[in-house]
């Protein structure tokens, strides 16, 4: 085996994005995938693969330590609501965890990665794998965003970036110049879903990153499904941070999109 790489495996489709870049490298890949969040389909695609709980941390740190894994990186979602959920996490984590200032997922995750470092794990930064996935300063699709969605996107800009130092969440949901709705711990595509049930068609989504993102830890994404998002809640215009939000899927969900007069912009801060 190569250099090897292990993979703490959330939900969505940036664990594959990432597994078969860091496979292309030349990374021999050790996968940990959360139950109820990663994918059935990424333990056929590894050499060793375990499921472990997301309130385990102890076991997840000994999966790494007998496999030879010293590099590892966070990749996909894991539902932060869990944190709620004490019978999700066993006694010894649940203390590890009360270390943390707050239940924040910035908290929560560098409270996580400090433990880990101490036990000879290294968290690393994912960005070198997924380069590609990234956009430069664009109109994406060939749908054009019109003044008034202009408007609101930079309207809704410097909220979210506001919003996101804050911890709270990294996208926001406006309209007419009017925040809608915030996102909070149910994610983005679930917050767009509640800004099209509060104020109907044409909303403006606009997601960024944190003015001091530690991208070893909860980096904001989009793709297919938050495309698929916009479409149920009939959005008029989504728009990213330029080189900050990395866009998986990014043809399909283009098309997508212009399929529906959704409009999809890459923003400078």
């Amino acid at each position: 085996m190569g250099r090897r790489i292990g993979i703490i495996a959330g939900s969505g489709e940036f664990p594959f994005l990432l597994l078969a870049e860091a496979q292309k490298m030349g990374y021999s890949c050790i996968v940990a995938g959360i139950k109820k969040e990663a994918e059935t389909d990424l333990k056929n695609l590894v050499d060793i693969f375990e499921w472990v709980d997301v309130g385990d941390i102890l076991n997840l740190i000994s999966f790494f330590k007998k496999n030879g894994v010293k590099e590892v990186v966070f990749a996909g979602k894991v539902d932060h609501r869990k944190i709620f959920n004490k019978e999700e996490f066993n006694k010894i984590s649940r203390s590890f965890l009360a270390q943390g200032k707050d239940s924040s997922p910035t908290s929560v995750l560098k409270t996580i990665i400090d433990y880990m470092a101490k036990e000879g794990i290294k968290i690393m930064d994912p960005t070198s794998f997924i380069a590609s996935s990234f956009c430069q300063e664009s109109v994406l699709t060939k749908t054009k965003p019109p003044p008034t969605v202009e408007e609101d996107i930079e309207f809704g800009f410097k909220i979210a970036k506001n919003i996101a130092d804050l911890d709270i969440g990294q996208t926001v949901i406006v309209k007419d110049k009017a925040v809608v709705a915030v996102e909070g711990m149910e994610g983005t595509d679930e917050a767009i879903k509640r800004g099209g049930r509060l104020a109907g068609e044409e909303t403006v989504v606009v997601k960024v990153s944190r003015s001091f993102q530690d991208a070893r830890m909860d980096l904001p994404a989009v793709g297919l499904n938050t495309v698929k998002s916009l479409v149920e809640a009939r959005c008029r215009a989504l728009c990213i941070e330029a080189q900050s939000i990395p866009f998986f899927q990014k043809e399909e969900a283009i098309s997508l999109a212009d399929a529906h007069r959704i409009s999809i912009v890459v923003k400078k801060p």
